[in-house]
């Protein structure tokens, strides 16, 4: 089947890039692997090697300028990037994926939904400049999936919340008219909530998809790694693995904007620096008390903003705060030393 760029998600904002280098070949990357990457273009899929930079500096969904080598000259500004804190100590960004127009938080009618992971994703999306759709999978397999969808709406205005049956093929038509031809979207949410089983049935695949324990509704990882695939409909699907931890980057924009409602209160306490705990003319704690803000969605908040405070702290301000934290427990070991030979 032949493509045109703009069947591949091109548009005006790579083009102005590309026209600064227009001998080179315009190709989106389709799969990241270790020493190489996978791309297409009007022209079909090729391998592309990065002489000069690790592919880590790639995400699925990049679009490059490329030589007649099939070498890596550039990279195209994105016009969205999702990213997340690598796990470990360190301070790296990991790339989920670049240039998605639209994000389905996949979550699911049962023990697996989870408002604050909900909250978090919703962080995510808006961060990266993606529009967040939350998708509740088995709602074949539950009582009321109405419920669930009246307590996700309620996490934000006008948020999409889309309660389906990935087997039901009015419910995929419904979910792949959120992403038309040129599009591109990212399945993202934990193991077990069935993303395998929706990326199949939006894609045309066959991927194998594994069972969940009955206890947590929690499922084995299916999805290994991050790819880009066609869609049905004509737009484009980066299915990714099950992240049981999201850590946050730099998504203090996007935690406010999720909690807006929180924001907008905090506008009217009597003082500034209100921390929003006991403080006289405090518009947040009012509001709890008169019943109009869940305590539970404030402590979410506040948390989320801690998290990612810590987690966009740079190598060398994370040091310096460890060093601090150190100097400080020996400081208090020596005096209680000190205290005992007294």
């Amino acid at each position: 089947m032949s493509l045109t760029l703009s069947d591949l998600g091109w548009s005006s904002h790579f083009a102005a890039q590309h026209a600064a280098n227009p001998t080179y070949i315009p190709f989106r990357i389709t799969a990241v692997h270790r020493d190489r990457l996978t791309g297409v273009s009007s022209d079909g899929e090729s391998t592309l090697f990065t002489p000069n930079q690790s592919t880590g500096t790639f995400a699925v969904g990049d679009w490059v300028l490329v030589d007649d080598q099939n070498r890596v000259q550039r990279l195209l500004d994105r016009r969205s990037l999702l990213q997340r804190r690598a796990a470990g100590t360190g301070a790296e960004a990991q790339l989920i994926a670049a240039n998605v127009d639209v994000l389905f938080i996949v979550s699911s009618c049962n023990a697996d939904f989870n408002l604050a992971r909900l909250e978090r994703y919703l962080a995510l999306a808006h961060q990266a400049g993606s529009y967040p759709v939350v998708v509740l999978t088995k709602a074949d397999t539950c009582d009321d999936p109405k419920a669930f969808v009246q307590v996700a709406e309620a996490l934000a205005p006008f948020l999409t919340v889309l309660a389906i049956n990935a087997l039901d093929e009015s419910d995929v038509q419904n979910l792949l008219s959120w992403c038309p031809t040129g599009q591109t979207a990212a399945l993202v949410g934990s193991s077990g909530v069935g993303k395998t089983t929706l990326a199949n049935a939006m894609t045309g695949l066959h991927q194998a998809t594994a069972g969940i324990r009955e206890d947590d509704a929690r499922g084995r990882h299916t999805t290994t790694a991050r790819a880009l695939h066609p869609m049905r409909n004509g737009g484009w699907l980066v299915d990714t693995p099950g992240m049981r931890a999201l850590r946050l980057l730099d998504a203090q924009g996007g935690v406010d904007e999720v909690f807006s409602d929180i924001l907008d209160l905090a506008n009217d306490c009597r003082f500034s620096d209100c921390q929003h705990q006991s403080e006289p003319g405090c518009a947040v704690q009012h509001a709890i008390a008169e019943g109009t803000l869940d305590p539970e969605r404030l402590a979410r908040w506040q948390k989320l903003r801690r998290e990612d405070q810590r987690n966009s702290e740079t190598v060398a301000e994370s040091r310096a705060r460890d060093k601090a934290f150190g100097k400080m427990v020996r400081s208090v070991m020596q005096d209680k030393t000190s205290r005992k030979k007294l």
